[in-house]
């Protein structure tokens, strides 16, 4: 039966650095949350400590009340899905799904009929005598995935399970994890350093960085409303613009930028607006164009980059470098002059740091 993870107050140490610092998360039952961010952002270290391969230096981790925080890995029955596979290469896929059973000591009739129903549901029943060297990387994922379900685990972990695949395989394989983890309502833990991934397969993400959430939420509010910063710039607001407001008029506050630049912004569209803050912007956030009569940022266009959709310019304003996006139609040499105007769908407010 699947159960709530909570993680609380955990430090952890490799040696004398520091690694985690008072990490917290609670996940619901039945809820997956992916723990993202870059290299040495603590979220594997995280995962080493749920699943018992490792010991925090303080804190306690329990799931569904049962305290894990000094059991052995053994004892901790969660279902675990690795980068690797890690396959038995002398099993049958069959004796792969169903080694955690038979450690358990379920019958043979029964071990049978549940590894049977899970290879039909991962789409592998007919390579079920088949041993690993002869599957492909898609399939040997399934197998991995099929034996940490079979055992219906309180917990289900996953340590970038996608990351040996190709492009095309990644995104059928995230799909097929995500409607067998709801189909089975399992609590998961999903760690990855791809955004496009966290984002598509979980119900919030806590992105990481030295040690700590930098933010727990789900991926609408996490691309829409990030919380500071660092967190702007990870889901790709490029430009971060600071301002301070110099008149309010009802909801349009007047601020300006570095340079005296100045904008009407609408405390309706961006919400509450403190007397500084950083206008956080996407590439996509700032349209470029060359109308006198606009209302942005001045801007001498540098290097054109054609992105399909769009062109891409880097900018050069008294507010700073700023990444703008321009239209396929209106197309702008480097070395002129432009307007850079903010779009506030592809903007958000800040707070001044």
């Amino acid at each position: 039966m699947t159960k709530p993870l909570s993680i609380r107050n955990i430090t952890a140490h490799y040696g004398k650095t520091k690694v985690l610092e008072d990490l917290n998360l609670e996940i619901a039952e039945g809820e997956l949350v992916s723990l993202l961010g870059a290299s040495g952002c603590g979220k594997t270290t995280t995962l080493r400590l749920v699943a018992g391969f490792l010991q925090p230096t303080s804190g306690t981790i329990t799931l569904g009340g049962r305290d894990l925080t000094t059991l052995p890995a053994h004892d901790r029955d969660i279902g675990l899905v690795f980068q690797n596979y890690a396959l038995f290469p002398h099993l049958s896929v069959a004796d792969n799904v169903g080694f955690g059973l038979k450690q358990r000591g379920v019958a043979t009739a029964e071990k049978n009929k549940r590894v049977a129903d899970m290879l039909e549901r991962v789409g592998l029943a007919h390579l079920a005598e088949r041993l690993p060297a002869a599957l492909s990387g898609g399939q040997k994922q399934r197998v991995a995935l099929a034996r940490a379900l079979v055992i219906e685990p309180p917990l289900l972990m996953f340590d970038e399970p996608l990351s040996n695949l190709d492009a095309k395989l990644r995104i059928d394989m995230r799909v097929e994890i995500r409607k067998l983890q709801r189909a089975n309502g399992t609590t998961s833990v999903y760690v990855t350093h791809d955004q496009e991934e966290a984002f598509s397969i979980s119900d919030r993400v806590a992105i990481m960085h030295a040690g700590r959430i930098m933010q727990l939420d789900t991926p609408e509010n996490l691309y829409q409303r990030p919380a500071n910063a660092f967190v702007a710039r990870f889901v790709g607001f490029e430009n971060l613009i600071s301002m301070k407001v110099v008149a309010r008029n009802g909801e349009t506050v007047t601020a300006e930028a570095l340079g005296g630049v100045r904008l009407d912004l609408n405390q309706n569209l961006f919400g509450p607006i403190q007397d500084e803050f950083i206008l956080a912007c996407r590439a996509d956030g700032l349209n470029v164009t060359n109308d006198p009569a606009a209302t942005g940022f001045p801007a001498d266009l540098g290097l054109r980059t054609y992105l399909g959709r769009a062109y891409q310019y880097q900018a050069e304003t008294t507010a700073g470098s700023l990444l703008a996006n321009g239209s396929l139609t209106n197309i702008l040499e480097p070395g002129s002059q432009a307007k850079l105007v903010p779009v506030p769908e592809q903007c958000t407010i800040l707070a001044h740091e």
